[in-house]
């Protein structure tokens, strides 16, 4: 699906034309075009980037081809730049990533995704309403595309801020091998997502240092808040990082005082057992059992033992309490 948009002075004087109209429109200094292509066939593609507007053949390749990596590159005449969108599934706990092509030109914007994407259909609605605020130049245009893009990485970052806080509440009422696969699945989350910002953070931090002369200067500050936009994103996924680190080392800790709190009243068992183990061992070869009718009879033999074991084994719990190791 192609669509096509012809602003004037920033005004919308054209929509869904022809491709030998929009050639005709591409030699009128005074008329932007946007092209947005959306699931194009091969035939396409050849006829409007190939045909149209001659883009450099590797431009066309990464564009149609997936590519996980977003890039800035400077032609003749134009800029190409690669961008991800994302979304968090939660039932599959995964980001999801969406392409997004842009070719910057001086009177021309084209961009090329396989997928719909949310900040393109935002911004043919802002377009369709308020044209006059966003496509006064393709530059303004682009930016307003990709801060609709940066808009969509906070429900994606909330709905993974929400998992996380989910598995916090359950940090000590969760079985221990539950809890650590699913801080293990998260942290695999937060890296992938650590991996998709890092790229695009340096990719905008060249336009925001005003590197291509495309980018008219006055615009160059909408993009370096794009680009602090990207930081405050990054830092606050190296938050969920740190934090889930540190609930692998609160389980951990709960661990090993779950195990020393056994160790510990193992510990205490097989000390108050400790005095009759030694008097009954000291004492069962010396003691006639019944029938018995010298003296000392059993039943005294029996008494004096038991007794002397409960007086030995309370002084030892006594001791015990008072040195508070009970």
């Amino acid at each position: 699906m192609i669509r096509s948009f012809v602003f004037s002075h920033g005004k919308l004087v054209g929509q869904d034309l022809g491709l030998d109209f929009l050639k005709v429109m591409l030699i009128d200094e005074d008329a932007q075009i946007w092209v947005d292509v959306e699931q194009a066939t091969p035939e396409e593609n050849k006829t409007l980037l190939e045909g149209m507007f001659n883009f450099h053949p590797l431009a066309i390749e990464d564009c149609v081809s997936v590519s996980e990596q977003p890039k800035v590159e400077e032609y003749e005449g134009y800029l190409f730049l690669v961008m991800h969108a994302v979304d968090f599934s939660a039932a599959a706990h995964r980001f999801e990533t969406n392409e997004l092509n842009i070719f910057i030109g001086k009177n021309f914007l084209v961009t090329y995704h396989d997928r719909p994407m949310r900040c393109i259909a935002q911004t043919i609605d802002r377009v369709l309403k308020h044209s006059s605020t966003v496509a006064r130049a393709p530059d303004r245009l682009t930016y307003t595309i990709l801060d609709f893009m940066l808009d969509g990485y906070n429900p994606a970052i909330e709905r993974l801020s929400s998992e996380i806080a989910e598995i916090e509440a359950d940090a000590v009422n969760t079985k221990s091998r539950d809890f650590l696969a699913n801080v293990l699945r998260a942290k695999s989350e937060v890296a992938r997502l650590r991996t998709i910002l890092g790229p695009q953070r340096e990719t905008l931090g060249r336009i925001a240092r005003g590197e291509f002369k495309i980018i008219r200067a006055h615009l160059v500050p909408y993009f370096r808040d794009l680009h602090d936009t990207m930081i405050r994103l990054g830092a606050q996924t190296d938050g969920y990082r740190d934090a889930l680190t540190n609930l692998i080392t609160v389980q951990l800790n709960m661990q090993q005082a779950e195990t020393n709190q056994v160790v510990k009243v193992l510990t205490v068992l097989a000390t108050l057992s400790l005095p009759i183990v030694v008097i009954s061992s000291f004492y069962g070869m010396n003691i006639q059992h019944f029938p018995n009718e010298e003296w000392p009879s059993w039943p005294y033999a029996y008494a004096y033992i038991l007794g002397l074991n409960a007086l030995i084994t309370g002084l030892i719990y006594w001791f015990l309490r008072k040195k508070n190791w009970l």
